[in-house]
């Protein structure tokens, strides 16, 4: 697996920490586990890279303008994509999800890499746009970034940035409405071209019954109608289908469920877990949203086993599998990232110890996207806020696995794996950095730090865990001289040994 490419300039070293965490989080949603969405999103990360590269030395076009393309976080996604489609190739699709390998071997697939006036309306759209509005409209629709955020990245004035967005829009609908008109296509949808382009230009506008029984039926004219028609709130379903393909859908609610959490207005609900790769200690999450409210409500497993159905991902008029959850990192934007390349680096263990620590009471989790990795969850009347005392078992037996995950010039990530062979209905796992590690984000778990004392309280979502079972979480850190494994690690106060 080739290691992430080297920054040659601040420029790309930013990259890194803008388009990491998308690529990481779309990753996710392809493979069968944490560890082969972290080595999908590696390999698709240099491809991307390389391939904006190249583009920076295409030659401009008589126009003068640089040939087309799409601007760099929906660039890497391809790349994700395209990626997982070499794997299933070269027959390393086992480790990708099973809905993503039938969409692989479908014609959907094949509209991304043949005849380009066969490809997704919004694909072809926002491709044709200047990489600047087609970026600002990215970050704004799909990524759900704040505008005040988006317009200090693209180096905008905040003040104008909702009438610049508000351009940006109409300018995507025009190059979508042109590429629709190029589009080869029969009689019928043609004749129905210029009706739709009137009846999606006003919100008071009544949709015929003909157009309406048409659009049911015919693909290519109804991802015209989601590109073209911009009042609704359709618009972000239909770029991140269009352009992503495979789980457009279910990237973009993980994006709008980020940017809440971040803002304070609500915190996903992790429901159940599939089996995934036992190797990797990851199950695959399934997610319900039930309101955009504050307060969350679990289900237990039983209602789960009767309400589930599996999701997939697609584009267009597929299914979102906007159900799923992550089960890997995604990291903030805000925390420091690498300014050289990030080396992975393999598992580490750590020398048991018999001294228990203690730590601060726990924090809010400050991830933007909180994930569910133990193999029990159960329902729970909690709100998001309330964090139940973890039950103490006196002789609770527990074996603990320390992942370092990748490790670069400053900062590290790693997972904590914690086998029970007793049930828990709260949980808190304490250890001790050697070195002075800082811990700088935690996912599936809220973190406080006490010098080299690290505490990890249970979240929400995955109090309880069974008899037998494991619970996991990961973060991010920093170091500096010496990035030495853990030790010391409790749950519940009682002392683990580490594998």
């Amino acid at each position: 697996m080739p290691d992430l490419p080297t920054p040659q300039d601040a420029a790309e070293a930013a990259l890194f920490s803008e388009c990491w965490d998308a690529v990481l989080s779309y990753a996710d949603l392809c493979t069968s586990g944490s560890l082969t969405a972290n080595q999908l999103a590696t390999e698709a990360f240099a491809l991307g890279m390389h391939e904006a590269r190249d583009a920076d030395f295409t030659p401009v076009r008589s126009s003068g303008r640089r040939a087309a393309r799409l601007p760099m976080i929906p660039l890497l996604l391809t790349a994700v994509r395209n990626t997982a489609a070499a794997w299933e190739a070269e027959g390393l699709g086992h480790k990708l999800d099973p809905d993503l390998r039938l969409w692989l071997n479908s014609e959907k697939a094949a509209r991304y890499t043949g005849t380009p006036l066969q490809r997704p309306v919004a694909l072809r759209g926002l491709r044709d746009m200047q990489e600047a509005d087609a970026e600002l409209l990215w970050l704004a629709e799909v990524e759900a970034l704040p505008l005040p955020s988006v317009a200090r990245r693209l180096g905008l004035d905040p003040a104008v940035a909702a009438q610049e967005l508000e351009q940006v829009r109409g300018l995507f609908r025009d190059r979508c409405h042109r590429a629709h008109l190029d589009t080869p296509m029969d009689a019928e949808c043609r004749s129905y071209a210029r009706l739709l382009d009137a009846v999606t230009r006003s919100s008071a506008a009544d949709t015929p019954d003909d157009l309406s029984r048409h659009l049911a039926t015919c693909v290519q004219c109804a991802e015209a109608a989601a590109c073209l028609r911009l009042h609704g709130g359709g618009l972000p379903a239909a770029l991140a289908g269009g352009v992503i393909g495979w789980g457009g859908l279910a990237y973009l609610e993980r994006r709008r469920r980020a940017a809440e959490v971040r803002l304070g207005a609500g915190r996903p609900v992790i429901a159940d877990h599939d089996g995934g790769d036992p190797k990797e200690g990851s199950g695959r999450g399934k997610v319900l949203r039930h309101g955009l409210l504050g307060a969350a409500v679990l289900i237990s497993l039983v209602a789960l086993g009767v309400s589930m159905m599996p999701m997939g991902g697609g584009s267009g008029d597929d299914t979102a599998s906007a159900s799923q959850d992550d089960r890997q990192p995604v990291a903030d934007p805000t925390v420091a990232v690498p300014s050289a390349d990030p080396t992975r680096t393999h598992s580490a263990s750590a020398a048991p110890s018999s001294s228990a620590t203690t730590g601060k009471p726990a924090h809010d989790n400050p991830d933007p996207e909180p994930q569910g990795t133990s193999t029990a969850t159960a329902s729970t009347g909690h709100h998001a806020t309330d964090k139940p005392t973890p039950t103490s078992s006196a002789a609770a037996t527990c074996r603990v696995s320390y992942d370092l995950v990748n490790q670069w010039n400053d900062g590290f990530q790693s997972t904590v794996t914690v086998s029970t062979t007793q049930a828990l209905s709260g949980w808190r796992v304490q250890w001790s950095f050697r070195n002075g590690q800082k811990v700088t984000q935690m996912w599936d778990a809220t973190v406080s730090q006490d010098g080299g004392v690290v505490t990890a309280d249970a979240a929400d979502y995955n109090q309880a865990v069974a008899a037998g079972g494991t619970l996991s979480f990961g973060f991010l850190g920093t170091w500096s001289g010496s990035n030495s494994a853990p030790y010391a690690f409790t749950l519940n106060g009682d002392s683990c040994s580490l594998n």
